[in-house]
């Protein structure tokens, strides 16, 4: 079968899952013949993205969260706005969706949570099938738990997640636990989509911090915390617009550009995981049996964060608060009930498709 593949292009998540269902479907017996991928002012397309599908890629406009004041937490109204001033250049978006669709003449698209993709399907739905996966349709769950947080920006988010799967066949919803589908809204329950050399890592405790940050200028913070404490190493990722590979601030600390294998390579040998509360990357890190400090920056992060102590895999803090996650180390206990749940993605991928190679086109 032919596939194309609609990213969200904010973040790491959806790019690394991405890649992950590729590797699977190709495996299969699968083609994924086009990405279109969200473009954003203010943030870079990783190389390794790039380098993975090469030729395939198409970039698009689509909305963003922006950065508030500091380029700290996101500002949910200040988006809106931007957004809807930049609605010309998303109406283009839509029939430059649909017309790829269409002339690449596939099987199934799949959309990897962009909001365009759901309105291409609201006002000039292609016949083609579409399937979304992201861990936010388990928000569209009724069991899903929510924390107390602000009800309108709550209630946005749901809204936003419902646009993005509108006339969707199926709603893969990635989970970092195993929950009842519920068939008639559409929601399939799958496991995380974690890459393959994460999952074939050989595991260390090193003596270093490893981090991700969304936003960069969260840097003057690690920077302040390691003259506070020049004991202690660290290595954090960003995707810094023009920045080196590697930025060295001193022979403790060092920033890095967002590069897969360096990015797992860090991570399976740090002591603890600092980041922003995105949900591939705590899943990586609860995979590797690290500890972990979520800061989250906007409403669907803070659904992230909560869920991530309600797992016992971390802390929640409103800043990068590394002494805090220093602390609660010695108190973190791996999951292994996790990792069994993250190794049959394949098997719930496909069956979810229902594409497993027994119904696949010869």
């Amino acid at each position: 079968m032919k596939f194309l593949f609609v990213v969200q292009g904010e973040g790491r998540g959806h790019i690394t899952q991405a890649m992950t269902l590729n590797d699977i479907l190709t495996k299969n017996g699968h083609e994924v013949v086009a990405v279109l991928v969200g473009k954003s002012n203010f943030r870079e397309l990783p190389e390794f993205f790039t380098r993975k599908f090469g030729t395939k890629v198409l970039r698009f406009d689509s909305p963003n969260f922006l950065p508030a004041s500091k380029n700290k937490k996101t500002n949910i109204w200040i988006s809106i706005i931007y957004n809807f001033l930049k609605a010309g250049f998303y109406v283009k978006s839509i029939f430059f969706i649909h017309k790829q669709i269409k002339k690449k003449e596939v099987d199934v698209v799949i959309n990897f949570y962009d909001l365009m993709v759901g309105l291409t399907y609201l006002l000039f739905p292609p016949k083609i099938p579409c399937v979304c996966i992201a861990h936010q349709y388990i928000f569209l769950h009724p069991e899903y738990r929510f924390p107390d947080t602000n009800k309108v920006e709550l209630c946005m988010l749901k809204f936003f997640t419902r646009l993005t799967c509108v006339r969707a066949r199926k709603l893969l919803a990635l989970s970092t636990k195993k929950m009842e589908n519920i068939p008639e809204r559409r929601i399939f329950v799958v496991p995380p989509l974690l890459r393959k050399a994460v999952l074939e890592t050989q595991v260390s405790d090193g003596n270093y911090l490893h981090g991700y940050m969304l936003n960069d200028t969260y840097a003057d913070g690690i920077i302040q915390f390691q003259q506070e404490h020049p004991d202690v190493y660290l290595h954090f990722f960003w995707d810094r617009k023009g920045a080196a590979e590697e930025t060295v601030i001193n022979d403790h600390l060092s920033f890095h550009r967002l590069n897969d294998k360096r990015f797992i390579e860090y991570m399976a040998g740090c002591k603890a995981y600092a980041t922003t509360a995105g949900f591939e990357s705590v899943c990586e890190a609860m995979y590797m049996g690290k500890p972990v400090l979520v800061v989250p920056t906007h409403i669907e992060q803070a659904c992230n964060a909560f869920e991530t102590s309600q797992l016992g895999a971390g802390i929640v803090a409103g800043d990068f608060d590394l002494e805090k996650l220093l602390e609660y180390i010695p108190l973190y206990h791996k999951k292994a009930d996790f990792r069994d749940w993250v190794e049959q993605a394949e098997e719930y991928i496909l069956e979810a498709l229902s594409i497993h190679p027994i119904f696949a086109k010869k």
